[in-house]
């Protein structure tokens, strides 16, 4: 018998299909998987608590939670029976989640109000799709491990760059101080918690100085971080100027009373 949302074969001991105490990146697994859950439900009830321009980027926020809460069942799964990487189940969820990531960007700037142009989004998933794509074919086998590696890396620069440098940066440091931290909590989320990704490739499989296990339990908490602290980060961003309105609201009639 196999465990629920699983392909694999039947095992001989039935226990050995399901999550054990004693396999700390299975559980990982499964925290991560119903906090991805969790965070959808939140960050959906919470767009209606907020001014109707920030209600997109909510959803966003909610669509990249779901996803990878989705992925993560699969990836759980796939751990506790076969104990490997569920490499194929990862890149999947971060075709999807990280350009969702990347638009967000666009979407908190729109909502203060800025003027943001085409090529700033496409900008941002040309190089989405750079990084993702020839790490994955490095990773794979595809193409030369190296090669993906490096390739990969300067989509991932090219974002950088983007965000600090270039419409996207510039546009943020004239929005207003709840925009501004949040855009800057997101930008350091995408240069700080992304790093872990990399330097997995290169550590573990470039090099093979790092185990499966520590591998995918640092993948778990850094997606833990990346996907819910980065859209945590939008919500903070769009209750801070939401609210903001109601307090000069307050102040004025206070002053008038």
């Amino acid at each position: 018998m196999g465990a629920p949302m699983s392909t694999s074969k039947p095992v001989d001991n039935p226990v050995d299909a399901f999550l054990q105490p004693d396999d700390p990146v299975g559980i990982s697994f499964w925290i991560i998987s119903i906090a991805m859950i969790a965070c959808t439900v939140f960050f959906f009830a919470e767009a209606g608590t907020v001014g109707s321009h920030w209600t997109t980027s909510l959803h966003t926020g909610g669509l990249v939670t779901l996803v990878a809460g989705v992925h993560y069942m699969y990836m759980r799964e796939y751990w506790v029976q076969v104990h490997s990487s569920p490499i194929v189940y990862r890149y999947v969820d971060w075709s999807i989640t990280v350009p969702l990531q990347m638009i967000e960007f666009n979407l908190i700037l729109k909502a203060a109000g800025k003027e943001t142009s085409a090529a700033m989004f496409w900008k941002l998933l040309i190089g989405t799709v750079i990084m993702l794509l020839f790490g994955y074919m490095g990773e794979v086998g595809a193409i030369n491990a190296w090669i993906g590696f490096a390739v990969g890396m300067s989509g991932w620069f090219f974002i950088l760059n983007e965000i600090f440098n270039g419409e996207a940066g510039g546009t943020a440091s004239t929005c207003s101080e709840a925009v501004a931290t949040s855009f800057s909590t997101m930008r350091m989320i995408v240069t700080v918690g992304w790093s872990i990704y990399p330097l997995g490739y290169f550590f573990g499989y470039l090099l093979g100085a790092v185990s499966p296990t520590a591998l995918n339990l640092t993948y778990n908490v850094a997606d833990f971080v990346n996907k819910i602290g980065f859209v945590l980060a939008c919500w903070s961003c769009a209750k801070a100027d939401s609210a903001a309105p109601k307090m000069r609201s307050a102040n004025i009639s206070a002053l008038l009373g």
